[in-house]
């Protein structure tokens, strides 16, 4: 485990002002576009999952806490288990048709079968 040096946070030990943020963090927060406007993409895939077949949906612009939450939704509509990693929504089984169905009702107009 890598221990982090005094100096990079410029000699600064400690601080009592609750505003304070240190110097070099963006707390760029993303807007999530509409559904109407998000470009999704619905594929079935095997690799790398012992021939597993899994949902992969992928595409979404917006925050993670946004994408973990239509994930969470989505797994829930298939009756399912899965994922949320690298910005792809990983739904357990052959649901292209499902998700794609869920997706187009709740405004989701651009989403695709590939």
């Amino acid at each position: 485990m890598s221990k982090k040096k005094i100096n990079s946070f410029g000699g600064l030990i400690y601080s009592t002002d609750p505003d304070f943020k240190l110097p070099g963090t963006n707390s760029k927060v993303t807007q999530t576009p509409d559904p109407s406007q998000q470009q999704l993409r619905i594929i079935l895939d095997t690799k790398h999952r012992a021939g597993k077949a899994v949902t992969l949906v992928y595409g979404f612009t917006g925050s993670s806490t946004d994408l973990e939450e239509l994930g969470k939704k989505m797994k829930s509509y298939c009756g399912t288990g899965g994922s949320v990693k690298d910005g792809e929504i990983i739904v357990q089984g052959d649901h292209r048709e499902k998700v794609l169905h869920w997706l187009q009702k709740n405004g989701y107009k651009s989403a695709k079968r590939v």
